[in-house]
């Protein structure tokens, strides 16, 4: 649905999918709670800001993001094939933009930054917001262009979700307990309405232009990169941050226990 034709259409479309949401939150309120609602013209207006602005947020994401992704992806993998074989001299432009284009996705996803706020409140300042969108951006940028990669070669998808799942399993025994829900909840948050068309938008393009891929397998699998590795980057963060930590601590320790030099 084009924006530009029908707009009241693409509103209507966006009011389908929220306006369930927004009942099942009165209705459980008011049935279950059975309390009144706290400012309802608060509530009414905050609900025609959110219907106006996710309308215009996902049609620019139809107009704009997905077309450009798209578009992009098909020239660079068609330029890469002219120039020989499925090397990474011959492909760098692509996995260059798979890189650049799982971080700065991710760094703009809406649902990442409420969690990284909601992630400062509860640690008391202890978890940075930006540290946690850069290190979750990270594995995203990482997981695309292993995925783009996966694609590029022909090699089956399911053999790096398996590895990547075994290094998660192995990081979680040794992952602070506390980091550990953070972690895997980072993994979901980036597979949300700025990434998914982006990055669905690179994987079709990639496997419509090369031979021999599936546009289901191959095109939506990048999705699954982009939610994998993030969780593997936060628990290494996590990892890394708890290592030091027990370090100073040490040494800190070691000072103590050291006698103190007499004067000569």
């Amino acid at each position: 649905m084009n924006l530009l034709y029908d707009p009241y259409g693409f509103l209507l479309a966006t009011a389908r999918d929220v306006l369930p949401v927004l009942l099942f939150l009165v209705l459980f309120h008011l049935a279950v709670l059975r309390r009144p609602l706290p400012k309802p013209a608060q509530i009414a207006m905050g609900f025609i800001f959110v219907l106006l602005g996710m309308t215009l947020f996902m049609a620019g994401l139809e107009l704009a993001l997905f077309p450009v992704g798209r578009s992009m992806a098909l020239q660079l993998a068609e330029a890469a094939q002219k120039s020989g074989a499925a090397t990474w001299t011959s492909y760098g432009l692509v996995y260059l933009f798979a890189a650049l284009l799982g971080f700065s996705t991710t760094i703009a996803e809406p649902s990442l930054i409420a969690v990284a706020h909601k992630a400062q409140e509860v640690s008391h300042g202890a978890i940075s917001p930006w540290g946690l969108r850069a290190v979750v951006a990270l594995g995203v940028a990482l997981g695309i262009t292993l995925g783009t990669y996966s694609i590029v070669t022909g090699t089956p998808l399911h053999l790096y979700i398996l590895a990547g799942y075994l290094i998660v399993a192995v990081q979680t025994l040794f992952a602070p307990k506390l980091l550990i829900p953070l972690a895997y909840d980072s993994g979901g948050v980036t597979t949300s309405t700025v990434t998914v068309p982006l990055v669905a938008a690179l994987g079709l393009g990639l496997a419509s232009t090369i031979p021999g891929r599936s546009a289901v397998i191959d095109g939506f699998g990048l999705i699954a990169f982009a939610s994998l590795f993030p969780i593997i980057t936060v628990l290494g963060y996590a990892q890394l941050a708890q290592w030091k930590t027990n370090r100073l601590k040490a040494r800190s320790e070691k000072m103590k226990k050291k006698p103190p030099i007499k004067p000569g």
